[in-house]
C-alpha cells in the first residue's frame, strides 16, 4: 500500500470563491487547466492505474491570505475545508485523509477553524505556508498556531511560498525565467525551516511535527554549512547582535533539523532522494509525489530502486504516515 501524503486539490466551488473574490488570473487559469485538480472524476481514473494506492489532500497551492480580507480568509477556509472533508467521506478508500487549510492573517479565525477542521471535520492537520503576506513563521504572533498543533498531536505540512515578484536581482522588476519556483521554493522551505530553528520553536515544543515539501528543500545538501559554518552565527553580521543564539539552544543546532519530517516530492528519480533520506532517516520520510503536478509512477519506481529493507520502504510508503496522523489506513 502507497500513502501520498502531499497531494493537491482544488474543489470546483473553491475555484469558483477564488475567480468571485478576483483571485489572480494566471493562476485561476494554471488550476483550471490541470483538469486533474478539480475533476474528481479524472482524478480517480489517474489513481486506478496505480494499484493499492491512496492519497492525503490538501488544498492547491494558495495561500489563502494573499488574496483575501480576514474575513473572506475566513469564509474561503470554511468553504475549502468542508469540501475536502465531504471527499473524505464520500470516498474512504481513496482519501483517506484531508489537510485543512486555515486563513493565517487572522489568529483568532485561524485557531477557530483549526479546531473545527480537526475536531469536527476530522482533519488530520493543517497546511501552512513559509511566510505569511512576507511575514516570517518565527514572528511571535504565529506561536499560539505551533502550541496547538503540539497540543493536537498532528502535522503541519510546511508549503513553500514564492512568487516572480521577490526578484533574483535588485535591477530587475520580478524573477525572469521561473526561477522564483525551480530554485526560490526549496530556499524558501531551508530559510523558514531555519529561522523555526533558531527561533527555539523546537525548545518550546519539543512534539511539534512538521513536514517539508520537496524533502527539506536545500537542507540536506548543505548539512555541513549549517552544523559548522553556522556555528559562526554572528561573525558575519555587525548590524544585530547573534552571539547569543546557538549557545541558547538545548540541543546542537543540527539535530534540529533532523526532526522535521521530509517528503519525497521530487519530481521523481532525483538524486536528492538519497540525499534526503540519508540526512532525515527512514522514520523521517514520508512518500509523497505532488500529485496532479508531480508525478506518481516515476517517484513510487525511484523510492522502490533505492537501496533499502522492506520494512524501511514500508515506513516510507505508509507506516510514518500513519504514525504522524494516529490513524491507521486499511
Amino acid at each position: 500500500m502507497i500513502v501520498d501524503i502531499y497531494t493537491h486539490f482544488m474543489p470546483p466551488q473553491v475555484l469558483k470563491s477564488i475567480e468571485s473574490l478576483g483571485g489572480r488570473s494566471g493562476m485561476v487559469k494554471r488550476m483550471a487547466a490541470v483538469r486533474e485538480l478539480h475533476d474528481l472524476d479524472a482524478r480517480l481514473r489517474a489513481m486506478d492505474a496505480l494499484g493499492d494506492y491512496r492519497q492525503i489532500i490538501s488544498l492547491s497551492n494558495l495561500s489563502i491570505e494573499t488574496i483575501t480580507t480576514p474575513a473572506q480568509g475566513r469564509d474561503l477556509a470554511r468553504v475549502s475545508n468542508d469540501a475536502m472533508a465531504d471527499m473524505v467521506r464520500r470516498h474512504p478508500d481513496r482519501f483517506p485523509a484531508f489537510v485543512a487549510a486555515l486563513p493565517l492573517h487572522d489568529m483568532d479565525s485561524n485557531l477557530e477553524e483549526l479546531k473545527r477542521a480537526i475536531e469536527t471535520l476530522g482533519a488530520c492537520g493543517i497546511q501552512i505556508f513559509t511566510n505569511v503576506n512576507g511575514r516570517p513563521l518565527d514572528n511571535p504572533q504565529f506561536e499560539p498556531l505551533f502550541a496547538a498543533m503540539e497540543q493536537h498531536d498532528l502535522p503541519i505540512w510546511l508549503h513553500p511560498a514564492r512568487t516572480a515578484a521577490m526578484t533574483d536581482y535588485p535591477a530587475e522588476q520580478q524573477s525572469r525565467f521561473e526561477m522564483w519556483w525551480c530554485f526560490g521554493w526549496p530556499y524558501e522551505t531551508s530559510v523558514a525551516m531555519s529561522r523555526l530553528v533558531l527561533s527555539g520553536l523546537f525548545d518550546r515544543h519539543p512534539k511539534l511535527k512538521i513536514i517539508t515539501h520537496h524533502l527539506g528543500g536545500m537542507i540536506p545538501y548543505f548539512d555541513k554549512r549549517i552544523e559548522d559554518g553556522m556555528a559562526l552565527l554572528g561573525t558575519r553580521t555587525q548590524s544585530e547582535d547573534y552571539s547569543g543564539i546557538i549557545p541558547s539552544l538545548k540541543r546542537p543546532l543540527i539535530d534540529y533539523f533532523h526532526m522535521f519530517y521530509g517528503d519525497t516530492a521530487l519530481f521523481g528519480a532525483s538524486r536528492g532522494l538519497a540525499c534526503g533520506l540519508d540526512f532525515f532517516g527512514a522514520d523521517h520520510v514520508v512518500f509523497a509525489s505532488d500529485a496532479p503536478f508531480g508525478p506518481v509512477a516515476s517517484t513510487r519506481d525511484a523510492v522502490s530502486h533505492l537501496d533499502l529493507e522492506k520494512t524501511q520502504l514500508d515506513a516510507i510508503f505508509h507506516r510514518n504516515a500513519e504514525k504522524l496522523i494516529n490513524r491507521g489506513i486499511a
